[in-house]
């Protein structure tokens, strides 16, 4: 729960800054003539919707299972994401079009000193929220949010860029760069656009875990080798912050349900101690082997297995 109260905290704060430096930006942007600033003013735009959209998502993906969401509701977060890539993409074609003008027809920017304020300001402000923004969505494994942390990062790059813009025309008095850098502000976050959207997709359409966190997986099975014979058809994938995994265990066909029982227990706890927020699923199969009862001939002696699962694991075994 308490994760889930500063997701809630840190959104809200997202959409409090951006609504401060939105309304600055275009008063000040429209009341100087500058296409720059009125770009970065369209591109905090989008960042206040994109924030709203991460607040009820955040909301949404902390509610509980139920009958109709079993799994959850953690792909709120990825469908936030998706559509604040697409609303970086609006302001992309926004800022575009109003630098092409602007170089078409001319223009000067009138008051560089109140431009240079508001984008000293925004660089600042976003720079602070952004960071929260980033810590919470690494320990809550948050996409929505680390989309949102990844908007302002680009707002605070493109605002000192727009920042150093505005002191050059102030120093040389030439005013064409003022769209040149609008230009530049829009090849910035349309990166940034592409790399939200690619995760968001990949995760609505079931992308597997990172291979770091399936080498770790590995790397566990592998660990634990004396419990079971193989495992196989190993699968994962991500809804939100929570992460699906499942795979085949192959024991000796003469072991009984409690001992197979118990080793799913051990190794579904130690995969969670590794990957946590995971939901596992093992689905244990019989070898195909012809042991006698003596168990001479085979490689795998269940009757070991007892050794090695502590008293605590077994008593806590359902």
């Amino acid at each position: 729960m308490e994760a889930n109260k500063q997701k809630r905290y840190v959104a809200g704060l997202s959409v409090a800054s951006n609504t401060i430096l939105v309304i600055g930006k275009f008063v000040i942007g429209f009341a100087i003539g500058s296409v720059s600033v009125i770009s970065e003013a369209v591109h905090s735009g989008i960042d206040l919707i994109a924030a709203v959209v991460a607040f009820f998502a955040v909301r949404e993906s902390s509610k509980p299972p139920d009958r109709a969401h079993p799994f959850g509701h953690g792909k709120a977060e990825s469908i936030s994401g998706a559509f604040e890539g697409l609303l970086i993409f609006l302001a992309i074609v926004i800022i575009v079009m109003e630098a092409v003008k602007k170089i078409i027809h001319g223009g000067e920017v009138e008051s560089v000193r109140l431009g240079l304020v508001i984008m000293g300001i925004s660089a600042l402000l976003n720079a602070i929220v952004s960071r929260q923004l980033l810590k919470v969505s690494k320990k809550t494994e948050s996409l929505a949010l680390e989309a949102d942390a990844l908007h302002l990062s680009t707002d605070v790059l493109t605002s000192l860029g727009v920042f150093a813009g505005l002191l050059l025309i102030e120093l040389t008095g030439l005013h064409m760069l003022d769209p040149i850098i609008a230009l530049g502000v829009a090849i910035v976050i349309g990166h940034a656009a592409y790399g939200i959207i690619r995760r968001s997709l990949g995760e609505l359409m079931d992308e597997g875990l990172s291979e770091n966190e399936l080498k770790i997986i590995e790397k566990i099975m592998e660990e634990h080798r004396p419990y079971f014979l193989d495992f196989h058809d190993l699968r994962s994938r991500r809804s939100g912050n929570q992460k699906e995994i499942d795979l085949h265990l192959v024991q000796c066909h003469l072991m009984n349900i409690q001992e197979a029982h118990d080793i799913c227990d051990h190794l579904e706890e130690e995969l969670k101690n590794k990957i946590p927020r995971a939901h596992i699923i093992i689905h244990v199969e019989p070898c195909e082997g012809d042991c006698p009862d003596d168990m001479s001939n085979c490689k795998f002696d269940p009757r070991a297995i007892s050794s090695h699962i502590s008293p605590k694991e077994k008593g806590n075994s359902s």
